[in-house]
């Protein structure tokens, strides 16, 4: 799926105007078809050293919404911001492909749409004109704003250096370093490698050949390496070194008025260092998780899932955090909740580190100190496995976000579900088995809607790794299949369920007597809901149920026949309108297009058997290529139920699987 495909009209900006990361420019040069306008580079600066972004030049915004112009003269605009992209006087770099810049056609008019991505930590900072202390913009919430000289200095820093713990200290020594942590260290390695020939080696011929020391070649110099420091070293010692360096663990309670019930910080009582830090705080930590009685080869294993996950967000933490920062590092404890704070952006967009298998590690010294005794595996793989552990435990989703004006990296654990069991189950009733179905960060938007009578795309950022324009799409993905429906425009949109009421309440009835699932009238009930006597008619024409007629529920008897669903009735005629979308659409191309189509067969079938050829017909569609195409593997995939066993038997019938 292309990443413009779902625009269309001009209301489609809305989803992308959710976030911060859309800019439009009307684009229209002094005669009025079209020209590069000269705001054009901040964006892309702004958008290339944080997160990326879409800028739509021929498009203006103003309070009444966003406004299609057009560019006339597209050629000549797509000629000149290639040459000033490739002109070094005027932009550090070009990051855009031809796939990149994209004309677009919304009407009868036409405007080009650019894609900036995020620049790797080798081409930040990216800037207009040739002095990035005067060219180097950042995106704060909806603007670009002028980068200050720190956050300059620490791209620079980042773009050159693959490890900051590599560099040799001049004047620093083995007197640097603490003797107990040394010590503590290399019995951990002894009992883990009791065989390796580095422990016949003197100390000082053991800690160089790990890396603690080392040898600059250009220079001849030699001495300790910041890592090493680091991971050994004594405190006022690494101050010397990196003077806002500083460590902090914090165990609190449920009770707000107390600060906290446990702290750990460099206090003249212990080392300080970052190695002696993990062994406090790590069975801090764990101390209150429950261990799971499991041998192996005859010995207990009192390593779980969990276990492994806070060991792996705690060395996240210390491997990854720029200890030249401003900010501590700071580890939090709560009854609910572990959370993790570092200095330093991610190096890597948050995405891949979760995908797993890419890294860019700060401080590969200390990444391999802590890899030698065993405490880390592969690369790229540490993210990946505190997700797994808590979608295991069926917990909220891991909050993995960086703090773009801080600076610092923050991962937050919570140990709760993030949605009550009658919230999950509510909107179980009106979904069913199609709630299953759905991708994690959709289930996450309708229950947010469920419990919280209103979603908005920020909040959802919030609680999701995905790019901000991903969770554009999904969102209008769910507004065309009829799971969500969108009030206002713009950055103030907000989203709620079909079948909650202005309020954002459910109807006490199960009837919403306003839904309009897919824009085509109001009066139509949720398919999900059952029908009341209380319907409102689909207009003036439409006959009133019967008295003879029942209302469906759960308990209704499934309808199997078409002498029991009249093509006159109501019921029909409902069904016929809920499936019209998908009547008038004969070509199906897009993912979001095939999920749609299938939406509607679960919401025809809900609460009722239908045969192949019902179906076939309300849909418009032959029945066999149905069969073969949606309705066999849609029963395979658990989504629908079959009414007899055989696939061929007489007045074969589907519903959707509760």
């Amino acid at each position: 799926m292309s990443w413009l495909d779902f625009i269309h009209t001009a209301d489609d900006i809305s989803y992308l105007a959710e976030g911060a990361q859309l800019e439009c420019k009307a684009a229209q040069g002094r005669h009025g078809k079209g020209e590069l306008p000269k705001d054009f580079w901040p964006t892309y600066s702004a958008f290339a050293n944080t997160s990326g972004g879409i800028i739509l030049l021929g498009v203006s915004e103003d309070e009444d919404g966003f406004h299609v112009l057009g560019i006339q003269e597209q050629h000549q605009l797509r000629v000149e911001l290639w040459n000033q992209l490739n002109n070094r006087e005027k932009v550090s770099a070009n990051l855009l492909t031809e796939q990149d810049i994209q004309p677009l056609t919304l009407g009868d008019r036409t405007i080009i749409a650019v894609r900036v991505p995020p620049a790797t930590r080798q081409q930040r900072p990216v800037y207009t004109g040739q002095n990035p202390l005067r060219g180097t913009y950042m995106r704060r919430l909806e603007s670009d704003q002028l980068a200050d000289d720190s956050a300059i200095q620490r791209m620079m820093a980042e773009k050159g250096d693959d490890s900051r713990d590599d560099a040799i200290l001049p004047k620093f020594g083995l007197d640097d370093l603490e003797h107990s942590t040394v010590q503590a260290y290399r019995n951990r390695f002894s009992a883990l490698k009791p065989e390796s020939p580095l422990l016949e080696l003197p100390l000082p011929e053991f800690l160089h050949q790990i890396g603690v020391t080392g040898r600059n070649r250009e220079t001849g110099e030699t001495g300790l390496r910041t890592g090493g420091l680091l991971m050994f070293g004594k405190y006022q010692s690494i101050l010397d070194a990196c003077p806002n360096y500083m460590l902090d663990y914090r165990e609190l309670d449920n009770d707000a008025s107390t600060r906290w019930v446990d702290r750990l910080i460099p206090d003249g009582t212990w080392s300080g260092n970052v190695y002696d830090f993990f062994r406090r705080v790590y069975p801090k930590l764990v101390a209150d998780l429950k261990i799971p009685f499991q041998l192996q080869d005859g010995q207990r294993i009192d390593d779980t899932p969990l276990h492994a996950a806070l060991r792996e967000a705690l060395l996240n933490t210390l491997i990854h955090a720029d200890y030249q920062g401003r900010t501590a590092i700071l580890v939090i404890k709560r009854p609910d909740m572990f959370s993790f704070r570092n200095p330093g952006r991610m190096r890597i967009p948050i995405d891949l580190a979760v995908s797993g298998n890419h890294s860019d590690c700060r401080n590969r010294r200390i990444q391999q100190f802590f890899r030698h005794i065993g405490y880390v595996e592969q690369a790229g793989s540490g993210i990946p496995q505190i997700f797994r552990a808590w979608k295991q435990h069926h917990w909220q989703q891991p909050r993995f976000s960086e703090q773009l004006e801080l600076d610092q990296t923050l991962m937050e654990l919570h140990t709760s579900g993030l949605f009550p069991a009658e919230a999950i189950e509510a909107l179980r009733q009106q979904l069913g088995g199609l709630l299953d179905a759905l991708s994690d960060t959709e289930r996450t938007a309708l229950l947010l809607a469920q419990t919280e009578g209103r979603l908005q795309h920020a909040r959802l950022s919030e609680l999701c790794t995905e790019h901000s324009a991903d969770i554009s799409k999904m969102l209008a993905g769910l507004v065309r299949k009829g799971l969500l429906r969108p009030e206002g425009r713009g950055r103030g949109m907000s989203y709620r369920l079909p079948w909650h009421g202005p309020s954002g309440k459910e109807p006490q009835l199960g009837v919403n007597t306003e839904l309009d699932l897919f824009g085509e009238g109001a009066g139509i009930p949720s398919l999900a809901a059952p029908l009341s006597e209380e319907f409102e008619p689909l207009s003036e024409e439409s006959e009133p149920l019967s008295e003879e007629s029942e209302p469906l529920s759960e308990e209704s008897e499934p309808l199997s026949s078409e002498s029991q669903i009249a093509e006159d009735s109501m019921e029909w005629r409902e069904l016929w309108v809920i499936a019209e979308p998908y009547r008038k659409r004969k070509r199906l191309t897009a993912p979001e297009d095939i999920d749609g189509f299938k939406t509607t067969i679960l919401r025809l079938c809900k609460n009722r058997f239908l045969e192949s050829e019902r179906i076939a017909k309300l849909l418009d569609r032959n029945p066999n290529d149905l069969r073969s195409r949606f309705l066999n593997p849609m029963v395979n995939d658990g989504l629908l139920e079959r009414r007899h066993e055989h696939l061929t038997a007489p007045k074969q019938a589907y519903k959707t699987r509760a």
